[in-house]
Order: C-alpha cells, then sequence, then structure tokens
C-alpha cells in the first residue's frame, strides 16, 4: 500500500522561518492496516496525514502509493489517486451548511462524473451504512456533532475507496459519542477491508488501533503492534 523514504516536508512561516513538519519519516503501511498516528499539537502528524492523501508533496524523499511515488505524478494524477483510491474525515466535519446529508454525500460524488441517478442511489446507501436514512434531507444545523460526523464518514465512504484518512475525527465530540464513532470505524473498516489511519492525540482512541505511530517534532519516533494484532 504506502511505502514512505526519508520523506521530510517543511514550511515558510514568516518570522519563524523555515519549519521543518515532518523530517525524514520512513514507514510502511499494510493493505486493511489500522494504524493510528499519535501526538501532540504542532508534531507534524496532520502533515504526514496529508502527504498520505496525496493532498502536499514532500519536499524531499518519496510517498509511494502502490509502487507509484506520489511526488512525482501529476497534478490531474493526484486528483484521480484522491478521487478514486482515499477517502478523507475531518475533525470539524466540513460539511456544507446550505446542502443536506445527502446532497454532502452526494457532492463527493461529482469528480467522478457519475449520473445524477447513481450519485443519489450511492449517497443514500452510504447513509444507511452509517445509520443516518431517516437524516437524509435534514442540513448540518439540523444534526448533532455525532450525527455531522457520520455524514462525514458517509462521504468518505461513498467513492467506495480503499484507504480512510481519518485527521481527529472524535476531537470536537463528547465521550460517548467518541466511542460510537471509534466502534463505527472499526466495523467499517473490518466489513470493508479498508486500510485505515487515524490521526489522534487520544490516548483512548489510538488504543483502538492495530498499530501506534509516534509522531515528535516532524519525527516517526515509535510503531508499536504489528499486522493482525
Amino acid at each position: 500500500m504506502y511505502t514512505l523514504s526519508s520523506v521530510t516536508k517543511t514550511y515558510h512561516r514568516g518570522r519563524e522561518g523555515t519549519v521543518t513538519a515532518v523530517d525524514g519519516v520512513d514507514l510502511v503501511i499494510a493493505d486493511g492496516d489500522w494504524l493510528a498516528i499519535k501526538g501532540r499539537t504542532g508534531s507534524g502528524k496532520s502533515t504526514l496525514l496529508q502527504l498520505l492523501g496525496a493532498m502536499h508533496r514532500p519536499d524531499r524523499g518519496a510517498v509511494e502509493f502502490d509502487g507509484r511515488d506520489l511526488a512525482g505524478l501529476r497534478e490531474a494524477e493526484l486528483t484521480r489517486v484522491r478521487g478514486e483510491a482515499i477517502g478523507f474525515v475531518f475533525q470539524t466535519f466540513n460539511l456544507i451548511p446550505t446542502l443536506s446529508a445527502l446532497e454532502n454525500v452526494e457532492a463527493a460524488l461529482v469528480p467522478l462524473r457519475l449520473p445524477g441517478a447513481e450519485r443519489q442511489t450511492r449517497a443514500a446507501a452510504a447513509l444507511a451504512d452509517v445509520g443516518l436514512a431517516d437524516r437524509a434531507r435534514h442540513l448540518p444545523s439540523e444534526l448533532s456533532g455525532g450525527q455531522q460526523q457520520r455524514v462525514g464518514i458517509a462521504r468518505a465512504l461513498v467513492k467506495q475507496p480503499r484507504v480512510l484518512l481519518a485527521d481527529e475525527p472524535t476531537g470536537n465530540l463528547d465521550t460517548a459519542t467518541r466511542d460510537e464513532i471509534l466502534a463505527l470505524l472499526e466495523t467499517l473498516w473490518r466489513e470493508r477491508d479498508l486500510t485505515l489511519v487515524v490521526v489522534t492525540h487520544d490516548a483512548d482512541v489510538s488504543e483502538r488501533a492495530r498499530r501506534v505511530a509516534v509522531m515528535d517534532a516532524g519525527r516517526l519516533a515509535v510503531v508499536v503492534g504489528s499486522e493482525g494484532n
């Protein structure tokens, strides 16, 4: 699935000068893995997730996805990889406030140029898969935080991706709702043979993963666990 070799990503931040967000990271993520990337705010874990998601290119090193170095792909090819193979779940849900739950999920399929009827059918099925079939016509403002995150998960899964990348997916939720979302992600990971990568600072979240990578000052400090545990 993924092989990262000496991956480095830097940013220029005004008076701070150059900040190294990811510093020489080596990492292998196998098909079907469930990896939690744990670390404090500013440790580089979200930047690493963005590199995995082909949202940014590394300054140095290689991010290989199925043997193809993402840094060497054209922008159109990266867009295709993001659109077809990778689903994203965000801490702040990132739902369009003027669209219904169904329309928010359906929007993820527009770049794939599917017929309208097929988009609606798949979006409705994705909402049903996360337990929100009866909330399809509700706006985000009419949904609880946990329900909004379920819509976000449905939007990520409606593309039928191979990889699900989640950036602090429970960060805005209370403890009970966090546990519900984690249970849902685990069920979907098992049933759909997904590769799941979750960025978190919450130990209760990382303990559910099969492997844990610890980010510290841009470096991957520790990887514990192994596939199949």
